[in-house]
């Protein structure tokens, strides 16, 4: 490789910025728009908050499994490595490839959100032209900000988490406090509710339930963004379990507290028949701040879409990053700036988001994005325990409690998850299992271009 290629990422991002990256890229509009189909999916405001609930507790399964496997290889790329050392090469690439070419769906689907607020902030006065325009501008802006060393973006990110934070704990707390709230109204049922675009398939029973489960996964997805980066974590011993554990936990704590808010101020019937163009966490919001809520909650949700998009595009280009150091991609994208920066991994998904923001084709990706992502989080789960019997003495400054039980239990859920999409959307799932096939074929181009794979390939040397 060249001499640009050899060099290393840095370890700059110390405990604070790196949960920040979680939060950040967690809270993104999940939790201000999805209880409402939530509540079409599963009636109750008892049960939306026992979805919520359990979804939270599977996440902080997930959270507690990638802490071992993060801090036992903190390396760039995260489950590109965890995967290969359990499954090998093949499985590595088809991950890396299928994160890849989501990352470009969700980066684009969350810039064009960004965008749908910025015009919500504006009373709709954003003309079509820049409506198409904007999101593709916001994604070169933030590429160009992703270009800089990763200190001043994880100082970038814990800011934009402090306004997600504050406007969650905003609606929550004016809701309970300020607002004219009745707690009876977690006695009645939005079953009746108009619930606009909720298919009858995904309407109550064991397929609501699960359907509720993935919504509710969708608001809480982002928390496994630090394996990604686990190569320039400082002391990843200590803080990348700390981040991922602690992260996730306050995550599931202001989901519970802001969706208690919403159930307070509006009864399960006015959540189930929100517009699909509006969010639950405006009409809450409306209850106590007036007027004032369309300016205040349009401006939040527009950072807040940001804040994803941000760590998007940081925490993402290092898939391929570290696909292209294992010559399973082309050498450039190995290139590390003079900021110690993989550029042309960043500057390439930036590319990819602005194609699929301009043509639209992120829809169909992002539609079957939950799948496939916990298709790769059940083979991680399963790959602790293989990994634990494979190399039982290998150093692992973190091991999560409850083994083997908390990965079973993961496992078990996750399979349950998987089937439920199969059969409630089979499409989706068909689609998502196709999406991860077609990358075979490439992965038969650049097999032959790898170099020996031995432990050190996946577990490394240079992890301490």
């Amino acid at each position: 490789m060249s001499a640009l290629a050899n060099r290393q990422l840095v370890r700059a991002l110390t405990l604070v910025p790196a949960a920040a990256l979680i939060l950040a890229n967690v809270i993104g509009t999940g939790v201000f728009v999805k209880a409402r189909v939530m509540t079409c999916n599963v009636g109750s405001p008892e049960m939306v908050l026992t979805v919520w609930l359990v979804a939270g507790i599977l996440s902080l399964a997930g959270a507690l499994v990638y802490a071992e496997l993060s801090a036992m290889m903190p390396r760039p790329g995260g489950e590109f490595h965890f995967l290969g050392a359990a499954f090998g090469p093949r499985w590595a690439f088809l991950y890396g490839w299928t994160k890849t070419i989501s990352l470009g769906a969700s980066a684009a689907a969350v810039a064009i959100l960004c965008i749908v607020f910025l015009n919500d902030l504006t009373g709709g006065a954003l003309p079509k032209f820049a409506i198409f325009t904007l999101p593709l501008f916001i994604i070169a802006v933030a590429t160009l900000i992703n270009l800089a060393t990763v200190r001043s973006n994880g100082i970038a990110t814990t800011v934009l988490t402090g306004v997600k934070i504050g406007l969650v704990l905003l609606v929550g707390f004016g809701g309970l406090l300020i607002a004219n709230g009745d707690w009876a109204n977690f006695a009645l049922s939005g079953a009746t509710g108009t619930c606009e675009g909720v298919p009858d398939s995904a309407r109550l029973g064991i397929g609501g339930f699960g359907a509720a489960m993935l919504g509710a996964l969708w608001g809480y997805n982002g928390w496994a963004i630090i394996a990604a980066v686990g190569g320039e974590i400082a002391n990843p011993g200590r803080n990348i379990p700390r981040a991922l554990i602690g992260g996730t936990a306050a995550i599931v704590v202001l989901y519970l507290f802001i969706n208690t808010a919403y159930f307070y101020v509006l009864t399960p019937l006015e959540v189930a028949s929100v517009g699909e163009t509006s969010s639950v966490a405006f009409e809450a919001a409306s209850r106590f701040l007036g007027p004032a809520a369309t300016a205040l909650m349009s401006a939040g949700l527009v950072i807040s879409a940001y804040g994803t998009l941000h760590t998007t595009l940081l925490s993402g280009p290092r898939v391929p990053f570290t696909m292209a150091r294992a010559n399973l991609l082309p050498e450039r994208f190995a290139q590390l700036s003079n900021r110690s920066v993989p550029a042309v991994a960043v500057v390439a998904i930036g590319i990819w988001s602005v194609v699929l923001s301009a043509t639209g084709t992120f829809d169909l990706l992002t539609d079957i994005y939950v799948f496939v992502l916990w298709v790769f989080f059940g083979m991680n789960g399963a790959a602790v325990i293989i990994l634990r019997k494979r190399y039982p003495d290998y150093q692992r400054p973190y091991k999560l409690p409850g083994y083997p039980l908390v990965p079973g239990i993961f496992l078990l859920v996750t399979a349950y998850l998987l089937l439920n999409t199969l059969l409630v959307t089979p499409g989706r799932a068909l689609a998502g299992v196709g999406l991860i096939l077609a990358g075979l074929p490439i992965y038969r181009y650049f097999e032959q271009r790898m170099e020996s794979v031995g432990p050190n390939t996946w577990l490394g040397d240079d992890t301490r």
